[in-house]
């Protein structure tokens, strides 16, 4: 009959104790389970602990997830019989990491048992020698933690032992006199659970842990600045690290999905050609038919394998968050290839890509009556079809490449598509694609230069969803490229007619008008060619209603706002994020998660297109950009 081996840390607690000081010595990512219930996890070197002791004899729904974001954290058992082990264990951390930075922080977190109203901290802190500018840093800190738009009030208790109700203080000795190991508590108000049937608010959980994350990290930005010879810049720094290997199953779960389909291929006609020339020859008076690939996905089985992935098992809040929100935008994908030709696609758009509001509709007919029609194009300009626009693609591809030889995108020319478009970051070039000589520059910053490029970049972060696109990151990226084809000079009044002209026709799209109605303004009303007016139509009502076209232009907005308030370009191109995701992109960076873009788009260089940044700094408007 087998046996279970002995618990490591009953059976040798020296060992056990020594394995972790060595590593944290070695400033190494310590993860151990603690015989019977905890766990430590130590990102690396750090002056501050946070633990929390699961109180005996009674439930605590949800406090334990309050530390799990944490860099370094330890949760253990609160029965008498662990105390004395958890003392030593506690006390050998604190020798080793207060060697490393002169003092050490731990402090202790548990749920208030009685409930006050209103809500609040309550800070538990020595009497004698008490931190008074660390606990007003604290106290400010926490004062910025509201759920539902509750505040919440903070009070100091000074107490001769700092610890958790019926439970003895984790001691700390000093040695030699010297001020080595703080020990401060935190009792949290359980806003997260039902006070009487201590049944978890799911939602407020997360909130909760979000916003005690940041006022935790801010604490102890301010003990590492004033007790200890550690200085990070800022308090992000002492975020994570190291992730766990559920992290990584995810992302590669996550990332595997998005590459099961590709929502433009499945709602792009196959037929505009065609299309064109029925609805041309029919005098536009009667709606085209449009023809699609056929969808060999199952949807039943991807929202299977979606929703089979662990996320409530991430422990780090902001990848959570970024995780979660990429795991809804699949489950609307799949369902609105799903309802591709049927009423309900209209709505799934909808909730993908949003409607037109007021103020981008306004600035969109603002654009149309302030910039004059289309000019006929030039009879002697010059035009490259797609064979002799490849050419150019393929240089401006070649010229990435000998910066990193790693970049793979293709070039295809294609049947199946009508124009220019980037898929799985390689460029795709309809056979019946027509590009102005004067575009070609504006046509490569657009695609290889932001959509194939931001791709690339994407493929050397440590998570692919970076790559593939974090939920919602559509609109930057099409103002990026719109931005661009500024940049190269190539952005004219035509152009930003037209992404006014789509944004005009999704609003005509939600409001009800079919398909020859919106045809018919966009030809009749603003002014646009037959063939113009029946692209962005088309574009605009197929699958059924396809809202995504109004992106381009709110995107736009949103990055004139981001460049007139001194953004900074590059962090937009170190992959496919959305102008949302800025904060925790900029969190991800300060704790090393995150790198910086590997390459950098060569139009940035560019004659002319510094200037041009500047002056849309200086004037960030929509028609600044053709002043030119």
């Amino acid at each position: 009959m087998s046996r279970e081996p002995p618990d490591p840390f009953l059976a040798g607690d020296k060992r056990f104790i020594a394995s972790i000081t060595k590593s944290l010595r070695e400033n190494s990512w310590v993860r151990r389970k603690l015989p019977g219930w905890g766990r430590l996890h130590i990102d690396r070197r750090l002056p501050f602990v946070c633990v929390y002791r699961r109180p005996p004899g009674r439930a605590d729904p949800g406090t334990k997830s309050l530390l799990l974001g944490e860099a370094s954290y330890l949760l253990a058992s609160g029965e008498p019989d662990q105390h004395g082990r958890l003392t030593v264990l506690v006390k050998e951390i604190a020798r080793v990491q207060r060697a490393a930075f002169d003092a050490f922080l731990i402090l202790e977190i548990w749920a208030e048992e009685t409930s006050a109203e209103p809500p609040a901290f309550r800070i538990v802190a020595p009497v004698r020698d008490a931190p008074l500018m660390l606990l007003e840093s604290m106290e400010n800190s926490l004062l910025g933690v509201r759920i539902n738009e509750t505040e919440l009030r903070v009070t100091v208790d000074y107490r001769q032992q700092c610890a958790p109700p019926g439970l003895p203080p984790l001691h700390c000795p000093d040695d030699a006199g010297e001020v080595e190991c703080l020990l401060l508590g935190l009792g949290v108000p359980p806003l997260y659970r039902d006070a009487s049937t201590g049944t978890l608010f799911p939602f407020e959980l997360e909130q909760f842990r979000q916003k005690l994350g940041r006022a935790l990290k801010k604490t102890f930005y301010t003990f590492s600045h004033q007790y200890t010879r550690h200085r990070p810049v800022h308090y992000h720094e002492l975020g994570r690290h190291a992730m766990t290997p559920v992290v990584q199953e995810a992302d590669i779960a996550l990332a595997e999905i998005s590459r099961d389909f590709d929502i433009l291929l499945h709602v792009t006609p196959v037929n505009v050609a065609a299309a064109w020339s029925e609805f041309s020859k029919g005098r536009f008076a009667r709606s085209p038919e449009f023809h699609y690939r056929p969808r060999p996905l199952q949807p039943a089985r991807l929202k299977r394998r979606l929703y089979e992935i662990p996320l409530e098992r991430i422990e780090d809040p902001t990848l959570a968050t970024l995780f979660a929100a990429k795991r809804e935008e699949l489950d609307r994908q799949i369902t609105l290839i799903s309802d591709r030709g049927t009423r309900r696609f209209l709505y799934g758009s909808q909730q993908i890509y949003g409607e037109v509001d007021e103020q981008l509709l306004h600035q969109a007919r603002q654009l149309l009556q302030q910039l004059p029609p289309r000019q006929a194009r030039q009879e002697d300009e010059p035009v490259l079809d797609a064979a002799a626009f490849a050419v150019h693609a393929r240089r401006e591809l070649e010229r990435y490449r000998q910066q990193n030889p790693d970049f793979s995108a293709r070039l295809e020319v294609r049947e199946d598509i009508s124009g220019l478009m980037v898929s799985r970051g390689n460029l795709l070039i309809g056979v019946d694609a027509r590009v102005p000589e004067g575009r070609v520059a504006a046509a490569l910053a657009h695609e290889v230069g932001t959509h194939v490029l931001t791709w690339h970049n994407g493929g050397h972060q440590p998570f692919r969803q970076l790559q593939v696109g974090l939920a919602g990151y559509e609109a930057l990226q099409e103002g990026l490229a719109v931005l661009s084809e500024y940049l190269v000079g190539g952005l004219d009044s035509n152009r930003l007619r037209l992404l006014a002209c789509r944004v005009v026709a999704v609003h005509y799209l939600s409001g009800g008008a079919d398909f020859v109605e919106t045809f018919r303004e966009l030809k009749e009303s603003y002014g646009f060619a037959e063939y113009t007016a029946f692209l962005v139509t088309m574009r605009v009502f197929r699958g059924g209603g396809f809202t995504k076209d109004a992106i381009y232009l709110r995107g736009l907005l949103e990055l004139l706002d981001y460049l007139g308030n001194d953004g900074e370009i590059e962090l937009l191109l170190l992959g496919k994020i959305a102008m949302d995701h800025l904060p925790l992109v900029r969190e991800l960076q300060w704790r090393r998660v995150l790198e910086s873009a590997l390459l950098r788009p060569h139009y940035l260089e560019m004659d002319g297109a510094k200037e041009r940044l500047a002056r849309l700094r200086r004037q960030p408007s929509l028609l600044a950009l053709t002043e030119e």
